[in-house]
């Protein structure tokens, strides 16, 4: 069996964002895990438009190129790290509606959430994403990421340098998905 596919979703879409560094250090961190196949996943890149969809996800129906473009790269994973900011206690609207496209692409799939901001280090972002990833049947581990005061952990190329802190609860995390993503692998395949 090949190894399972992680994609790191980087939430973040809005001009001259920082948070991306957040994510391609979970990149490297996973890729250097060797557990999974590594793929980024820019929501700026994948560019949705607001939902638009006639038809329900749970049905498959897309009428938009895009959709089923969407469809296919969510697919193929078989894991997810979400690296996303918090705004206003919540997360960006381009996560929520990039999650709303689809439906049952997403079930079955362990993830991770690596959160990041000021003071509150993504927290209420976290909080508010977990019962959106579970009403799809994400099962999101224990193990996370939560990054206080991100723009201290930024070098003047603005690279994210992590602490010792963030880099062992970032394996954490991808030891659990890791151990867990298989499992969840064998009961979308019966």
């Amino acid at each position: 069996m090949s190894r399972p596919v992680l994609q790191v979703v980087a939430a973040s879409t809005r001009p001259g964002r920082r948070g991306i560094a957040v994510a391609r250090w979970v990149q490297r961190l996973a890729e250097a895990h060797g557990a999974f196949d590594v793929e980024l996943v820019d929501l700026a890149e994948v560019g949705l438009p607001v939902f638009d969809e006639p038809h329900h996800p749970r049905l498959r129906d897309y009428t938009h190129q895009h959709t089923r473009d969407w469809s296919a790269t969510v697919d193929r994973a078989d894991a997810f790290v979400f690296v996303t900011p918090e705004y206003n206690h919540s997360v960006p609207a381009a996560l929520k509606n990039a999650l709303d496209y689809l439906a049952l692409e997403w079930a079955d799939k362990p993830a991770g959430l690596v959160t990041y901001g000021g003071v509150s280090a993504g927290l209420r972002a976290s909080v508010a994403l977990k019962p959106v990833l579970g009403a799809l049947r994400v099962h999101t581990v224990p193990e996370a990421v939560s990054v206080p005061f991100f723009a201290q952990f930024l070098d003047a190329d603005g690279e994210f340098v992590p602490n010792a802190e963030l880099e062992a609860g970032g394996k954490a995390m991808l030891d659990e998905l890791a151990r867990v993503t298989p499992a969840l692998r064998s009961l979308r395949a019966a």
